[in-house]
């Protein structure tokens, strides 16, 4: 077995989710999150991106069309992670769910990342999250990482600017 470590600059580029109903769908991506809508292919796919790239969420009917989400304990996804570049647009993104009525399951402060946790339309799990800065990651007395759940206070985000 070979255990070299994957190239560094290796990462995700995006996730494409089975839906229910397309447009349904991207009003949630688009119009809450405020992706902008890339591509469309009629009423079965959609391309969504952030910043003019060609799409980090792809959307799709192909084998999902007026479907009901899988059940909660099955595999599959667990959650698609959002990252956002700060605080400031972490807090933009809460005062976005808040002013469309979007529930959060949960929020917490990992210490090395904020997140929020939500479903979208077809519950399908959401985290909108920031990384902090790694030197102000917590690390153990050997240098290991030393993350931790604590409730993240949502009243201190939405003060950011």
């Amino acid at each position: 077995m070979n255990r070299t470590p994957i190239d560094p600059r290796v990462g995700i580029g995006h996730v494409h989710l089975k839906v229910s109903d397309l447009e349904r769908s991207i009003q949630f991506y688009r119009d809450v999150l405020g992706f902008e809508l890339m591509q469309r292919f009629g009423d079965s796919a959609a391309f969504l991106s952030a910043g003019g790239y060609h799409h980090q969420i792809g959307l799709n009917t192909w084998e999902s069309l007026g479907a009901n989400p899988p059940p909660r304990h099955a595999t599959g996804l667990f959650h698609t992670a959002i990252l956002y570049p700060d605080r400031s647009t972490l807090a933009d993104a809460l005062r976005r769910l808040r002013n469309a009525g979007i529930p959060l399951d949960g929020a917490a402060d990992h210490g090395v990342s904020e997140a929020l946790y939500l479903r979208d339309p077809d519950q399908n799990g959401v985290e909108l999250y920031r990384d902090r800065p790694k030197d102000e990651w917590p690390r153990n007395a050997d240098g290991s990482l030393a993350m931790f759940t604590r409730p993240l206070d949502l009243r201190k985000l939405l003060d950011e600017k």
